[in-house]
């Protein structure tokens, strides 16, 4: 695939509040791991290589197991290796990134505001939000894994 754009350079004020708004939405959650684990779940959804990349990088130097990392795909089947507030959070991550119904599912909500206060359950939305932003640009303009932005 080409590389078909410069795009953050190009919008340095966009890019800016990109990362302003990234990092508010991280801080508030307070759980960078859980917040890793969810950020590429929706990247791996999107299919943005980019984000994919970063994030397992990112996973694997806060010192995550490999095994954690290679089963996301497939973590309702994987057993005991995520905990129920993980499986919480990325059944999120999924819905709020797929919104195939058209919706957030009562139940997956649910599910997520049972395991997180208010508080963190709207910092976790907006790490979704924010990593949707992210997933989006990059996808559209094919940005390379580990290319810099």
């Amino acid at each position: 695939m080409t590389h078909r754009m410069t795009f953050w350079s190009r919008v340095p004020a966009f890019f800016q509040a990109q990362l302003k708004l990234t990092e508010a939405a991280r801080k508030g959650f307070g759980d960078p791991v859980l917040a890793e684990l969810a950020v590429l779940r929706a990247s791996q959804l999107n299919k943005c290589a980019f984000c994919v990349d970063m994030h397992v990088k990112n996973l694997r130097e806060a010192g995550v197991e490999q095994q954690r990392i290679d089963l996301l795909p497939a973590w309702e089947e994987a057993g005991d290796l995520y905990s129920e507030r993980e499986r919480a959070a990325l059944a999120f991550a999924e819905a709020v990134t797929l919104l195939t119904e058209g919706s957030v599912p009562d139940a997956v909500y649910d599910r997520a505001a049972a395991q997180f206060t208010e508080s963190e359950l709207a910092h976790l939305l907006a790490v979704i939000v924010a990593i949707n932003n992210w997933n989006r640009v990059n996808v559209t303009v094919r940005q390379p894994p580990g290319a810099q932005l």
